[in-house]
């Protein structure tokens, strides 16, 4: 594989938007990134375009890439859709970092964007493809996840204001980020005390239904000159599948555990050379199992590495520096770009939320169940780490 470079990015602000279409959000990510990357339309070789419920809320299953770039005057290129549930932009940046580090291309397009508020149901929670007879049955994230708390909680002492550390954490962390749904401060009384969603899970520890589009482009080592000085190495791109194995433990998921060590043994680091994480914290039990997942903290520690300030701006290993889903919002097929995003911004020095002397960033996104609870791992798995190429 040859060396490939993050050149540019761009995102719209994450929210509720009624007068924006899907298109129309991706438009404006993209435009964004060929802005930041200084780059000539002409130069975009290939393109892929993650979106996850394009097709069930606005029938545009297929096309979405092509209708946002052909609304910037790119066309007549491979433009490709990506569906890989709430890893459908991290797959998108995946499979142009494969596309350039294999040589077919020199300079490729990632998208990612998803528009949730417009589905009907207000409140309804959103499920996975795939697992339709079990939704019938009252199957949701939501519940899966109150089951994990409880188990957390039971094995390892976790405690409901521990939970609510994450949220208010990640809310600190978004009152200087501008493209957050959620900015202002909340407490861990205001996060146990709001509607209760399900058993140890209230409506502050579960992110927001979500508008929003990411995009990222990237070149090889050998052009890379050309565009600037100072390029974002993808240092690795992992992707995995769950083992779906019965009488797993819930307490932790074995494609995430997977997806890590490929990245770390493809970067040749480890969890110690981390400078900050953005996680897939789509529920505050997630981002507390992900420390552990992720060689953060040992297993069942989770808990007391958030309550210590572990994961704080400042602390060993800061996680969700820009707010993460719990305050960004969750537009599932952006979110993985997004974090790319925010983390591109991180190593360039130039974040609201500034990590200080940050060289080194993991991002991970994750979505999808498998069939049944008993093999309720997530089908979709993707770290990606970032590297100042400078």
């Amino acid at each position: 594989m040859r060396t490939v470079y993050i050149i540019g990015v761009g995102m719209t602000k994450f929210g509720r938007f009624p007068e924006s279409n899907v298109i129309e959000l991706g438009r404006t990510a993209a435009l964004n990134a060929l802005r930041d990357a200084g780059i000539d339309k002409k130069d975009i070789q290939v393109a892929y375009a993650g979106h996850a419920r394009t097709g069930q809320l606005y029938n545009r299953e297929c096309g979405v890439g092509q209708s946002i770039l052909w609304e910037l005057g790119i066309s007549g290129i491979p433009i490709s859709s990506v569906g890989n549930f709430c890893s459908s932009g991290s797959t998108a940046l995946r499979e142009a970092w494969m596309a350039v580090g294999t040589g077919m291309y020199d300079v490729a397009f990632a998208i990612g964007v998803e528009k949730l508020t417009g589905r009907a149901g207000k409140g309804r929670p959103l499920t996975s493809d795939g697992v339709e007879l079990l939704t019938v049955m009252g199957f949701s994230p939501p519940i899966y996840f109150g089951n994990v708390v409880t188990r957390h909680m039971e094995e390892y002492g976790t405690t409901p204001e521990q939970l609510a550390m994450v949220a208010v954490k990640n809310r600190k962390n978004a009152g200087p980020n501008p493209r957050c749904q959620y900015r202002e401060p909340i407490t861990v009384e205001e996060v146990i005390n709001s509607p209760l969603i399900v058993e140890h899970l209230n409506l502050l520890n579960c992110c927001p239904t979500t508008d929003g589009s990411a995009a990222a482009i990237l070149c090889s080592k050998e052009v890379v000159s050309k565009y600037t000085s100072k390029p974002i190495e993808i240092a690795a791109s992992a992707l995995r599948s769950g083992p779906y194995k019965k009488c797993k433990d819930i307490t932790t998921f074995g494609s995430d555990r997977l997806a890590a060590s490929d990245a770390y043994e493809t970067a040749g680091i480890g969890p110690e050379d981390i400078d900050f994480a953005e996680v897939h914290d789509c529920f505050t039990i997630a981002e507390i199992i992900h420390y552990e997942d992720f060689g953060f903290c040992k297993k069942g520690e989770g808990g007391r590495f958030v309550e210590e300030g572990m994961a704080d701006m400042g602390g060993k290993i800061p996680v969700s520096p820009s707010g993460g889903l719990m305050s960004r919002g969750h537009p599932i097929g952006a979110t993985g770009l997004a974090q790319v995003a925010e983390a591109v911004w991180q190593l360039r020095g130039v974040a609201e939320n500034q990590v200080e002397g940050a060289k080194v960033a993991f991002t991970h996104c994750a979505g999808g169940f498998q069939d049944t609870i008993e093999l309720g791992d997530v089908q979709s798995s993707a770290v990606t780490i970032l590297k100042r190429g400078w």
